[in-house]
């Protein structure tokens, strides 16, 4: 299973900033950058409502399953 986040197409496409971002969603700016760049574990979802919130999306927007090749 992969997981693609793709919080940072969304972020350009309104051209907001990271630190504007993690304001308004509470969240630190390192702890954006986490989920930004996909080295999260788990995202809450309050977290992900104040992500859709904020950019007035879906959560298919900003997070995509991508199929990865079965290994024996």
């Amino acid at each position: 299973m992969s997981i693609v986040v793709r919080i940072d197409v969304e972020l350009a496409r309104r051209k907001m900033s990271v630190r504007e971002f993690s304001e308004r969603i509470g969240l630190s700016p390192a702890n954006v950058a986490v989920l930004k760049n996909g080295r999260a574990k788990a995202v809450r979802f309050s977290t992900l409502e104040a992500m859709c919130r904020v950019l007035d999306c879906q959560p298919g927007h900003l997070l995509e399953w991508v199929e990865t090749e079965h290994r024996p």
